[in-house]
């Protein structure tokens, strides 16, 4: 079994920043794209971010120039740094790994448990 686990997540005001983290743990053989989703109330789930294992990325549209993410493969981890928050970015933000527990093992999507991030003045 996997394990995704955030920290990071808080409140904070329009214009500040925030860095998420996730690690996965458990049984790993590999590990594919990572990622970061958010869901809003009301909203449906999102992707915010996504990282290759050879540290190729695609942002959303609404992020791109504000948040950064990256990662650490010897950690099985990933970073999103969010710069100039704005209201609107509240959410729940939800890691995401593809992962194989075994050789020759297909990549399997798991998905955190999710950390509130709060944009308010």
């Amino acid at each position: 079994q996997v394990q995704l686990v955030e920290s990071g997540g808080g409140l904070v005001r329009p214009g500040e920043s925030l860095r998420l983290s996730c690690a996965a743990s458990g049984t790993i053989f590999n590990v594919g794209v990572m990622g970061w989703y958010r869901q809003a109330p009301g909203n449906e789930r999102e992707m915010v971010a996504t990282i290759t294992a050879g540290g190729f990325t695609s942002y959303a549209d609404f992020v791109k120039g504000r948040f950064t993410i990256s990662r650490d493969n010897a950690k099985n981890a990933v970073y999103l740094q969010m710069d100039s928050l704005k209201p609107e970015d509240t959410a729940v933000y939800y890691c995401s790994a593809s992962v194989a527990s075994m050789i020759g093992q297909h990549l399997n999507p798991y998905l955190g448990q999710g950390t509130q991030v709060t944009v308010s003045s």
